[in-house]
């Protein structure tokens, strides 16, 4: 991916959740080096990730204590957080809409 809209958000949840922290960056390294045209193509990378409409992808991190919700432009590489937080706030949202 060429850009990732925002690592921010990655980073003020890590400073809350500091067991999070290495998933994370693991996670946003990955993406940025990643070449994703197609949900396929993240599901080659991590087969546990989940497929949702509208370009979105649903990623376990730290043995699926936390969620990851991102939205992608695969044409243009970019990847657009939507959503981080734990099992159970994951469970209160829509991640088809967030």
């Amino acid at each position: 991916m060429k850009r990732i809209i925002s690592k921010s958000t990655l980073r003020e949840f890590w400073d809350i959740h500091e067991d999070a922290e290495q998933y994370l960056k693991t996670w946003y390294d990955t993406a940025k080096t990643a070449k994703w045209f197609s949900p396929n193509d993240v599901k080659k990378t991590y087969a546990n990730a989940s497929i949702l409409k509208d370009s979105r992808v649903v990623f376990n991190i730290k043995g699926n204590s936390y969620r990851l919700v991102v939205k992608f432009n695969y044409e243009k590489q970019w990847a657009f957080i939507r959503f981080i937080g734990t099992h159970s706030e994951y469970d209160k949202i829509n991640a088809n809409t967030i």
